[in-house]
């Protein structure tokens, strides 16, 4: 068995990729995949599809990969619910950490929380100050639970010490009709859908929750700057495949990632998609994906999020 895996590492790849992706067409991820695995496919002579796998928060994609063969031609576009779903869900069809190899990350991107134009709220610590005045009385809004920007939404409320409602919704549409409405008072969100309201004037950004300020947005403070020094939250994209791929094979691949990576075009697009391009090596993506499990982990126990 050692001298077939060692021999495929040697002739890999033969064939065409396929990187399955847990979300929609169209999106930043999807994108983000799309245009990596362009590249990726120019130096491994072979081409490298997207297969398009969206439902059950990643579940369906991800149990997909754990159970293919672990030969490198079947890689999973990961994210942070990778990490979230280890502490989200009571049982799952496969081992959030046991049955996958991370191979690199590919980028991060920042989250915002926003409010409507119209709003009372002209700064974070005017939104801190006024909730602290009126307990209860703030609500926060997000998209579904379990999602990254859920558990920042919960993430904000325990390391600003509010006593707020996070309201969750069916998607970013229904999120922003909430608050144009008024329903809620404040939303988190991914800050690629919302930039170009942001920009048009219809919203306003309070703080993004990135190390450091945005550069689409520059005006716009981190949550530390804006008196929350403990809200840090970026969202991410990596490529892992099965457990048991061969050592070489995933190394391979890796190098690929982070060519890819450092291309000026890449480099650009994914700048355009407000994606900041995170290349690494295959233990620095182990690292972080256990890192991101054990983080989560404690939100999700903190807010008393009920196991799906």
């Amino acid at each position: 068995m050692g001298c077939m895996l060692s021999a495929l590492a040697q002739t890999y790849p033969t064939k065409p990729l396929r990187i399955v992706v847990p979300f929609g067409a169209g999106g930043v991820a999807d994108l983000t995949a799309r245009t990596v695995a362009q590249k990726m496919s120019e130096g491994l002579g072979q081409s490298v599809v997207i297969d398009n796998r969206p439902g059950a928060g990643g579940i369906v994609a991800a149990e997909m990969v754990a159970k293919a063969e672990p030969d490198g031609y079947t890689l999973l576009l990961m994210s942070n619910a990778n990490a979230v779903s280890a502490g989200l869900f009571k049982a799952l069809p496969f081992d959030p950490v046991k049955d996958f190899t991370p191979v690199s990350l590919m980028g991060t991107f920042d989250l915002a929380i926003v409010t409507s134009a119209e709003s009372r709220f002209q700064t974070l610590p005017e939104l801190l100050s006024w909730a602290k005045a009126n307990p209860g009385k703030l609500n926060i809004g997000s998209i579904n639970i379990g999602s990254t920007q859920h558990l920042t939404a919960e993430l904000f409320k325990s390391v600003a010490g509010l006593d707020a409602q996070v309201v969750p919704f069916n998607g970013t549409p229904a999120v922003m009709t909430a608050l144009r409405g008024g329903q809620i008072d404040v939303a988190v969100e991914v800050l690629s859908p919302v930039l170009p309201q942001i920009k048009g004037g219809a919203l306003r950004a309070l703080a993004v929750t990135g190390q450091k300020r945005n550069a689409a947005l520059p005006q716009v403070p981190t949550a530390k700057e804006g008196g929350v020094p403990n809200l840090v939250s970026t969202s991410w994209n990596g490529l892992g495949v099965p457990a048991k791929t061969p050592q070489a094979v995933v190394e391979r691949l890796n190098k690929e990632v982070n060519a890819a990576l450092q291309t000026p075009a890449v480099r650009q697009k994914l700048l355009e998609l407000n994606v900041e391009p995170h290349p690494s090596t295959v233990p620095q993506a182990q690292e972080w994906l256990q890192t991101e499990i054990k983080r989560w982990g404690d939100v999700i126990q903190r807010a008393g999020i009920q196991k799906q």
